[in-house]
């Protein structure tokens, strides 16, 4: 099941979630948290929901529909960020993986009380966090002022305080003109995985790797290999991306359905996720 905004333009949101989802062999439950009013390029506006109106969507599903694991990404507001986390208490035992982003969409009287609701009640029932070093930052340490950002093991192990279990940190830049991403838990680092760099700018690859990481975790996979198998896809995507607008790339969620350079290449030889 994923919590996130509405998105018109296909670009990121509950658009990447279903997409990634279906993509990788899952059927997902999308519950709109909040409206979305952007382009490819940007967002101009949000539309709040009522938490009321959120809750019932997933009720309504959850008495219908077993669920195997949680996304939560952009939640529109403090009332709903309370909502959810009650409602997932409830299923405690369910894997939740939280996309930290999109916090540049809150006014500025907004984005201290949403921040502290996320630290107080979904980060303690979070299995994976992730995000870029950067939003993480914001999210983890909101008042940090050192001159670079926090080391990957600090922003672990402020996770780890508001009781998340593990922390995927992604879009480092390397000295090698690479990216890396990297899998922490609080006392090593489980996996480290690096691509090349894209010059594109992209819009919602990072709703892309926690949806399908979400996706993945629910066919049963061990966290290495589910993380694993989601970074390799995103690659994937991102390799596939496209600009459908005058805006951003777009990851291509479906890049498998691509004809690939030799004709008779099936599309698992291009590289659709195995799901264990």
């Amino acid at each position: 099941m994923y919590f996130n905004a509405a998105d018109p333009s296909g670009s990121a949101g509950l658009s990447a979630d279903l997409a990634s989802c279906y993509a990788v062999g899952c059927h997902p439950l999308p519950v709109t948290a909040a409206i979305w009013v952007r382009d490819t390029a940007e967002i101009f506006d949000t539309v709040e929901i009522e938490a009321e109106a959120v809750i019932e969507q997933a009720r309504a599903v959850l008495e219908d529909v077993e669920i195997a694991a949680w996304k939560v990404g952009y939640l529109g507001s403090v009332d709903v960020i309370n909502a959810v986390a009650e409602l997932l208490a409830d299923y405690s035992q369910v894997p939740l993986v939280t996309y930290a982003g999109n916090f540049h969409v809150l006014d500025e009287s907004q984005t201290d009380e949403y921040i502290k609701a996320l630290q107080d009640l979904i980060l303690p029932q979070t299995r994976v966090l992730t995000g870029n070093q950067s939003a993480l930052t914001q999210l983890l340490a909101p008042d940090w002022e050192g001159e670079s950002l926090p080391t990957l093991e600090a922003l672990m192990q402020k996770a780890h305080q508001f009781g998340v279990q593990y922390t995927l940190v992604t879009g480092i830049l390397t000295a090698d003109g690479k990216v890396e991403n990297v899998l922490l838990s609080p006392r090593r680092v489980l996996l480290r995985e690096s691509f090349e760099l894209f010059e594109a700018g992209f819009t919602g690859a990072g709703d892309t790797l926690s949806a399908v990481l979400a996706a993945i975790l629910a066919n049963g996979a061990k966290l290495d290999q589910a993380v694993h198998e989601a970074i390799e896809y995103l690659d994937h995507c991102l390799d596939y991306g496209y600009r459908p607008g005058m805006g951003q790339v777009v990851p291509d969620r479906f890049f498998w359905a691509q004809p690939g350079e030799d004709e008779e290449e099936g599309p698992g030889e291009q590289g659709t996720p195995v799901l264990q």
